[in-house]
């Protein structure tokens, strides 16, 4: 309705203008804010096109990061161990190993992340080990094995003190994975679920690989062999949870090993536990 003088009765041309100018004013201040709220859009897409490519740069720039820290790893323990030229298939292969079994006993993927990284360094104690005891080819006496058994306390010292999970495992696994499920382990006797999850699947994947690896006091034993002897000392040596999904797994296991060497005409029984492998046992 038109506005009306209320003594004249007649439309009021002032009254008119003043609304007129009000609804320009509005228009003009929402018009502003339109274009407030449109800059506003703009800026806020540049940021997020920013912020994107930030996170792409930091991904990629960790990415790099943990490869160069992985490779140092992987390098480091080459270090300890360079006079053996098997060593670096050996890490590779327990490493996997270590993982699947993680996996497959319901660990989330981070923890079994950690533990295969973790792996390689079980051994980097071995650096304060002699060479004449760690090449020897035949039977380490006692004395000599008790050396021996020092790099499960030499590696825990080497990666003591860290603030990085993994070598928090890996001291972990260092230290422990030398433990046998009945405490008759070293270096510390302990037993049962007593010993550090991470170093009963690293100390199980170990002894498989070595088993069925050359080793300076002797020749690879075929899986069967090795197989068995891990199924005996269920509930001894390991974790009888780790010994049956390791064996549910061996086909899988065997993936990771891509081949076995099986010398032809030699029979199974043949292979049994070196004398080294035997004194090992008796020390712990």
């Amino acid at each position: 309705m038109e506005p009306k003088n209320p003594h004249t009765g007649f439309i009021d041309i002032a009254q008119l203008k003043k609304y007129a100018q009000d609804l320009a004013e509005v228009y003009k201040s929402e018009k502003e804010k339109r274009e407030e709220l449109q800059i506003s859009e703009r800026q806020l897409e540049k940021y997020a096109d920013d912020l994107n490519q930030t996170i792409l740069e930091l991904k990629a720039t960790h990415k790099e990061l943990q490869e160069a820290y992985l490779d140092t790893i992987y390098r480091l323990v080459l270090a300890a161990e360079y006079k053996d030229e098997d060593t670096g298939e050996h890490i590779l292969r327990m490493s996997h190993y270590s993982a699947l079994i993680a996996e497959k006993l319901g660990l989330s993927a981070k923890e079994a992340q950690n533990i295969s990284y973790a792996a390689p360094m079980h051994d980097v104690g071995k650096i304060g080990i002699p060479d004449s005891i760690l090449m020897k080819p035949g039977k380490l006496t006692e004395e000599e094995f008790e050396i021996i058994k020092t790099h499960s306390t030499i590696g825990a010292k080497i990666l003591a003190n860290s603030k990085a999970e993994i070598l928090k495992v890996a001291e972990q696994i260092a230290l422990s994975h030398h433990e046998k499920w009945n405490g008759k382990g070293y270096p510390q006797g302990l037993s049962g679920d007593n010993i550090p999850l991470a170093a009963r699947i690293v100390g199980l994947a170990d002894v498989f690989d070595a088993l069925t690896s050359k080793r300076p006091y002797k020749s690879p034993y075929p899986v069967e062999v090795a197989c068995d002897i891990i199924k005996k000392d269920r509930s001894q040596h390991f974790d009888p949870d780790i010994v049956d999904v390791f064996m549910e797994n061996i086909d899988e296991v065997l993936k990771i090993k891509a081949k076995v060497h099986l010398e032809e005409g030699l029979s199974l029984a043949y292979f049994t536990k070196s004398e080294r492998d035997q004194l090992g046992e008796k020390g712990g």
